[in-house]
């Protein structure tokens, strides 16, 4: 990064958060990591709190025990901790700019103080059911449904790859209503709600995936999101973990890279170090430009975010290019360390099997180009 002086455009807060996101990932997660991912489990519980005492989760938002600080910070603490593990970071996202900003968003004051303090300390873990086993892209294709009954709301339905979700202590549940699409607040522990862990994943080991079922499950009045109705609700949630991604991706791509550095300087073949040859010259200058590219990008979209100029189209440009060539970065770096990059020894080959689930998540490379073709032609591809 030094050939693009990317710290000459931080702050110095900006540069002591990012500092101290890194130390605590250095220090706690790193050491840890690959046992997590190889057995395909994390200490949730015990992370959250962690988290919570750093103050990163929903540390973009302003008050409810939250630090508020700038999109920019939120983005390099996401960018730290994907430099440890994409499912780290997904854990704060899922946390932070998924359940925590529905609640802060579109919730009731009763709403906010009864979830986000707990949420933001740690204390409470929260999950957020929009992707269903047959609506993934398509969220408006959704069978998830929520009916009246009296002053109640009864919901049936099911949500699929939901992170965080069979360790939450609340889920952000979103169901078709006669109203349209509407926000629920579903306590772990209420009747009917039962979540079922997915294992045998390839991909964000070191994250608990779930899939949520709703069977008659009763809620007052009182678990409604009462600010959010239609589509836009989710959809608003979502730009905010995209807007994460954009920086998180970067952290991958950059402990990719570092290790491959690390890794050709040190290896030696035919009598001198791998990083002396051309070829190997050639792969990790194209990957430096790609990574500091991708990194002014995203310190472009945090200081939009920062000034309220931040659109969905410019995120998808984000998420949609930074994802794709940190993979890219990923897939280049296991060349450099041959054979040994294939084992947990490495970062490499486990960043970009994570990587692979992250071009997918929060909007799929496909609908991201789609997105970004609408707003250059004015003619909308989905249908």
């Amino acid at each position: 990064m030094d050939l693009f002086a990317i710290d000459t455009l931080l702050s110095e807060e900006e540069r002591d958060i990012r500092a101290t996101v890194r130390a605590m990932g250095d220090r706690d997660l790193r050491p840890h990591v690959a046992e997590w991912f190889e057995e395909g489990t994390i200490p949730a519980r015990e992370l959250a709190r962690s988290l919570g005492e750093l103050g990163v989760l929903g540390m973009h938002l302003e008050g409810y025990g939250c630090a508020g600080t700038s999109a920019v910070a939120y983005g390099l603490a996401c960018l730290e901790l994907e430099a440890v593990d994409s499912g780290l970071r997904s854990l704060v996202s899922v946390q932070g700019s998924l359940a925590m900003y529905a609640i802060w968003k579109y919730g009731s004051e009763e709403q906010k103080q009864q979830w986000l303090p707990g949420m933001a300390a740690g204390e409470l873990i929260g999950c957020f059911g929009l992707t269903e086993p047959d609506a993934g892209s398509d969220p408006g294709a959704m069978r998830t449904r929520a009916r009246r009954d009296g002053s109640d709301w009864i919901l049936d339905g099911t949500k699929m790859w939901i992170t965080n979700g069979s360790v939450s202590d609340v889920a952000v549940v979103w169901a078709r209503t006669d109203d349209g699409v509407r926000g629920f607040l579903v306590p772990s522990g209420t009747p009917g709600f039962t979540r079922n862990e997915i294992k045998r994943k390839l991909s964000l080991r070191a994250s608990v995936t779930s899939e949520l079922v709703l069977e008659n499950v009763r809620l007052p009045a009182s678990a409604m999101l009462p600010e959010a109705r239609g589509l836009s609700g989710p959809l608003g949630c979502l730009n905010e973990a995209r807007f994460g991604i954009v920086f998180g991706a970067l952290g991958a791509a950059r402990d990719c890279l570092e290790s491959a550095l690390s890794y050709a300087a040190d290896r030696e073949v035919f009598g001198r170090p791998l990083a002396g040859f051309q070829l190997t010259q050639q792969k990790l200058a194209d990957m430096t430009l790609e990574l500091g590219k991708g990194m002014l990008l995203a310190l472009h979209l945090g200081r939009l975010k920062d000034q309220g100029l931040i659109t969905p189209e410019r995120v998808s440009t984000g998420k949609l290019n930074n994802v794709r060539e940190a993979l890219r970065i990923a897939r280049e770096c296991r060349t450099i360390l041959g054979a040994n990059g294939i084992t947990l020894e490495y970062p490499v080959l486990r960043h970009a099997n994570n990587l692979e689930s992250v071009l997918t998540y929060e909007g799929t490379s496909e609908v991201h180009s789609l997105v970004i073709g609408g707003a250059v032609t004015g003619i909308a591809a989905f249908r």
